[in-house]
């Protein structure tokens, strides 16, 4: 979708400055927000994908004053809410609601270090054959979908090269919609800076970008 989460390409925003020896986190609530998105996510009420898409329906000016783990934790109660693992009323209270059955939560201390040593890979088999070969041109479609896509706005549009592909992957705008996995071909696309942002950028620099076969049109 398109929103302020998008911000590649756009102005106003400062450079990115990177925090020397920067901890894992900065206060030990960031490690319990951390804790609580694994936790919650391992009911499978939802996937990594439509969590993606509620970090970026935060209201503009939330999203833009929240940290990082401010927005994880933003949304995760709304994907509590949502999939009815919490109520309304658990949520202001802070208490368990005696009228809701307690279930057993499927992860447990014991199974922490083997879930985060599995992640959660996304490489699928598909009998399809890759649209694009290496040194191929193409041009990413310009599209504006409502829900989650994983195409920056900046390249909508855009010519850029096949560096390579990496294998089917499931498609992640179908797959926050839970309308299936849809694997297709990542490739990685390199753009030009100057396809991108005109003849201010530097000659030599390019951008590099992941994208899926659903995203490309040939040029």
């Amino acid at each position: 979708m398109n929103g302020v989460h998008d911000m590649g390409g756009m102005h106003g925003f400062g450079p990115v400055e990177a925090e020397a020896s920067e901890p894992v986190f900065h206060a030990p609530w960031e490690g319990r927000v951390l804790a609580l998105r694994r936790a919650a996510g391992a009911w499978r009420r939802w996937n990594i994908d439509a969590g993606r898409h509620s970090i970026e329906q935060l209201p503009p000016a939330d999203y833009l004053r929240m940290t990082y783990y401010e927005k994880w934790f933003a949304s995760c109660i709304r994907l509590l809410l949502d999939a009815g693992l919490i109520t309304p009323q658990e949520l202001s209270t802070g208490r368990r609601d005696p009228a809701v059955p307690v279930a057993t939560p499927p992860l447990t201390a014991d199974k922490v270090p083997v879930a985060i040593a599995a992640g959660g890979p996304t490489l699928r088999q598909t009998s399809a054959k890759p649209r694009f070969a290496d040194g191929a041109t193409v041009r990413a479609r310009n599209i504006n979908p409502t829900g989650h896509t994983r195409l920056p706005r900046y390249v909508r549009g855009r010519k850029g090269v096949i560096e390579c592909h990496h294998g089917a992957h499931v498609f992640p705008d179908s797959n926050a919609r839970f309308e299936g996995e849809n694997p297709q071909y990542l490739y990685t696309v390199r753009f030009a800076a100057r396809e991108l942002w005109g003849d201010s950028a530097h000659a030599s620099d390019t951008v590099h970008l992941d994208l899926w076969e659903d995203y490309l049109d040939a040029a």
